[in-house]
């Protein structure tokens, strides 16, 4: 479920940064898409890796890379790039809740 609700923060990123100036597109563009990418890709990681161990460890990449995109939004906000965020806000602060409960279960 969090795997699923991070691919579609993915999609929400990018369609996102698609409108941002194309002046940012090695910049804050590049670095969002980065850190949406690497919130899926680390929790498939982790799980395909097999140990408990290892699950937890990829889990908590996946959270600070979440964390990254959290201040990246702001950023973006701030800019005045987007001021429709909401939905990418909301998919990543169920993703956050559930990495963060997926984590403490794993300790």
């Amino acid at each position: 479920m969090v795997w699923q609700k991070s691919i579609k923060i993915v999609t929400k990123v990018y369609e996102l940064t698609e409108k941002f100036p194309h002046t940012e597109m090695y910049g804050l563009t590049s670095q969002m898409r980065r850190c949406a990418i690497s919130i899926p890709s680390n929790i498939a990681e982790g799980w395909q890796r097999g140990t408990k161990k290892d699950y937890r460890h990829f889990l908590t990449i996946s959270l600070g890379s979440s964390a990254e995109l959290e201040t990246q939004l702001i950023i973006a906000k701030s800019l005045k790039y987007t001021h429709a965020t909401d939905a990418v806000d909301e998919l990543l602060l169920e993703v956050l809740k559930m990495l963060n409960v997926m984590i403490a279960k794993l300790s």
